[in-house]
């Protein structure tokens, strides 16, 4: 289910976290060569990407929010 970026945390390791309109966080790490975002690196990238929708595996689930 596609769910709004609303804002985004970083994880007890320091790894990017965004959360998600429905109350879900999910990582949005940039480790190239496997995982490619580097606009998660700096705020105005962060900033950039609000209201930008993900697929919340969460919500598919029914899981409640985080």
């Amino acid at each position: 289910m596609q769910r709004d970026i609303v804002g985004f945390r970083r994880d007890e390791d320091g790894d990017w976290v965004a959360v998600l309109a429905c109350g879900h966080g999910q990582h949005v790490r940039h480790k190239p060569p496997f995982i490619n975002r580097p606009w998660v690196l700096t705020a105005a990238g962060r900033q950039a990407h609000l209201g930008q929708a993900l697929e919340c595996l969460k919500c598919d689930r029914g899981e409640p929010a985080d």
